[in-house]
């Protein structure tokens, strides 16, 4: 599906220090006069904030969670992506279908063909332009959440289950290689930045 607008996505594993370099693309964007949208899944629109609190902290079977992570993105989609992609806006979402094939998928261990089918009834041929994936090893990760803050029911997972997720993830993108672009997350925050800033440097959206 073709729009004027660009739809960016960043994924990662929790910890992985995605909201840091996003916020600097937001600001960097828009000093650039772009009209842009900040926006996350799950959630993003009334209806889809309240299923996200129900799947960080509801207990739930993995059917339940993906269904419910579906059901507000595809409220997610009609209310906000599409209609700001269609104006021209560049849309940022921090998580999006990845996530699901990555934590429902690859944590949970949900059937993924079941996964595809509902991200093609729900998505209707909707990807993103660019899918920037911050990748490090999951101990890392546990060690920058240990401070943070209260875990919700997914970063409280153990380790084990978080190399699931990040297994999924370049599972996904070796699947998909022309769409992502892998940031080492491991490295200094300047390193990192500017495998960000080359990532979209590369797809003319720096």
């Amino acid at each position: 599906m073709s729009s004027p607008g660009r739809f960016i996505t960043f994924e990662g594993i929790d910890g992985a220090g995605k909201t840091t370099h996003v916020d600097a693309l937001e600001q960097r964007w828009r000093a650039a006069g772009h009209d842009v949208v900040r926006t996350r899944e799950p959630g993003g629109t009334p209806l889809a904030e309240k299923l996200r609190s129900l799947v960080l902290h509801d207990a739930m079977d993995a059917m339940t969670e993906a269904l419910l992570v579906f059901a507000a993105r595809r409220d997610h989609l009609q209310q906000v992506i599409e209609p700001a992609l269609a104006r021209g806006a560049w849309v940022l979402c921090d998580r999006f279908t990845d996530a699901t094939f990555a934590y429902q998928g690859g944590g949970r261990g949900f059937d993924t063909v079941v996964l595809s089918t509902l991200e093609q009834w729900v998505q209707a041929n909707r990807q993103p332009d660019l899918t920037v994936l911050f990748d490090l090893p999951p101990a890392v990760a546990a060690a920058r959440l240990v401070a943070a803050r209260q875990p919700d029911r997914f970063e409280a997972q153990d380790q084990a289950f978080f190399e699931r997720v990040r297994s999924a993830y370049l599972a996904r993108q070796a699947a998909q290689p022309h769409r992502f672009a892998v940031i080492q997350a491991d490295q200094s925050p300047e390193h990192v930045a500017s495998q960000v800033h080359a990532a979209l440097a590369a797809k003319g959206l720096a």
